[in-house]
């Protein structure tokens, strides 16, 4: 008898680190999402261990293009939030991780915020910076990451083409013209849109930085925000940065359910309120509204109706050889 207890013994104590183990669960996100995702995933880990589960969220930062590379050369993420439906795209077209349709399985493109591109300026707008128009003036230094391997990069990018080509007397040859200028105002590429905010900010570089209005947000919230302000443009875009579970890794790391709940708890109240603390545009529409003085309403291009999609717009703009490789000539 006394063996056959310890036996029983044994056999619990081995079942027990295997009932509290946590599963943990990668995130390769963009870089201006890492106080966002470090709020969420302390929120969801609580909400998970008072059902008794116990998940860990790491998370992983760099440009978009960056980390959807890092993906499809291996990175073992279980799930993605990038800047762009087209970083998704490539990890579903050349990695295989999940189905071309993956846009489909989750609300709003699969999208649970929104955000758009503004204008941050030094204090006093010194340079009397309005519109897209006013960055092209002569001594007006622009800061913006770059198209190539940024989600901000390429929202600017387009928010300033969708500018040119609808305002008055506007066509597609003139926002190439519009954007060609634009960018030999850009002294320096940096690689994310985090990059971009510390050149202007801790650097104290250029007159006027492009980026994302929560990474705007953010930089008058820290230490030295009152030597800035947001301009807000005439005309933006709506920016929809997208999630994804990544299928063949998740059910190789058995973690499918963990970063199912995750992805559906993003839609939820309290991480939609989470979002709208950082800056992001819920899109609870409850939620949104009580923070609206936060988030002022502005004509926005959309990707779908004004670049026929992410797919036509990667391949026109963003591709090797494309637009943007044919207009910017640094140095020149």
């Amino acid at each position: 008898m006394k063996k056959l207890i310890c036996g029983f013994a044994a056999a619990m104590l081995w079942a027990a680190p295997a009932a509290q183990a946590d599963t943990v669960l990668l995130n390769a996100s963009y870089d201006a999402t890492r106080e966002l995702y470090k709020d969420l995933g302390g929120v969801f880990r609580a909400q998970q261990k008072a059902k008794g589960e116990a998940v860990t969220l790491n998370s992983s930062h760099g440009g978009s293009g960056a980390q959807s590379r890092a993906v499809i050369d291996g990175l073992q993420a279980d799930i993605v939030t990038l800047a762009l439906a087209a970083d998704i795209d490539q990890i579903a077209r050349r990695a295989k991780l999940l189905p071309a349709d993956w846009q489909t399985r989750l609300p709003n493109n699969s999208a649970p915020y929104t955000s758009t591109i503004v204008f941050l300026v030094r204090k006093g707008n010194p340079k009397a910076i309005k519109d897209w128009g006013d960055l092209v003036r002569p001594g007006v230094t622009v800061i913006a990451p770059n198209p190539k391997t940024g989600g901000a990069s390429r929202w600017a990018y387009l928010a300033a083409w969708a500018w040119a080509e609808k305002r008055p007397g506007g066509s597609a040859q003139k926002a190439r013209d519009f954007v060609s200028v634009l960018y030999k105002h850009v002294p320096v590429l940096d690689s994310s849109g985090r990059g971009s905010s510390i050149t202007f900010t801790r650097r104290g570089l250029g007159d006027v930085l492009l980026n994302w209005e929560n990474e705007a947000k953010l930089a008058l919230k820290e230490k030295g925000g009152d030597q800035y302000q947001i301009v807000y443009p005439s005309r933006s875009i709506l920016a929809e940065p997208p999630v994804a579970l990544l299928d063949r890794n998740v059910d190789r790391k058995g973690s499918r359910k963990a970063a199912t709940a995750f992805l559906n708890f993003l839609y939820g109240k309290p991480a939609q309120e989470i979002a709208a603390r950082h800056f992001y545009r819920p899109r609870d529409p409850a939620i949104l509204a009580a923070h609206r003085a936060e988030f002022p309403t502005l004509p926005l291009a959309t990707i779908d109706g004004d670049f026929g999609g992410w797919a036509k717009a990667q391949a026109t703009h963003f591709a090797d050889g494309g637009i943007f490789d044919q207009i910017y000539r640094p140095g020149q």
